[in-house]
């Protein structure tokens, strides 16, 4: 056999090929976001992001409005740096195409 030759790509469910592309997407974001806070973020404010990421990688809605909420009420700062971030605001946006 010609190990040249281009191998046909594993069949995987669309749906499950979407979980995983969301699921990466947002691991990706959150860990990047982790990183652009540093130190900065005391253990609430950290607390409040996982609280976020848990609640985007379910695609939670009613969850994520509250979470979000209660970052604008409790950690303006946080606030702006979720908003500034390109990756966290793309998915804020798309769940919110999606009902959010």
């Amino acid at each position: 056999m010609d190990d040249e030759r281009t191998k046909p790509l594993p069949r995987v469910p669309l749906d499950e090929a979407l979980r995983e592309s969301h699921e990466d997407r947002v691991r990706s974001a959150f860990d990047d976001l982790g990183e652009k806070l540093g130190d900065r973020a005391t253990p609430e404010a950290r607390a409040s992001v996982d609280k976020l990421r848990a609640a985007t990688l379910e695609k939670d809605a009613a969850r994520l409005r509250a979470h979000l909420d209660d970052v604008k009420e409790k950690h303006g700062w946080l606030w702006e740096e979720l908003t500034a971030h390109p990756r966290i605001s793309a998915l804020v946006n798309e769940l919110a195409l999606m009902g959010l």
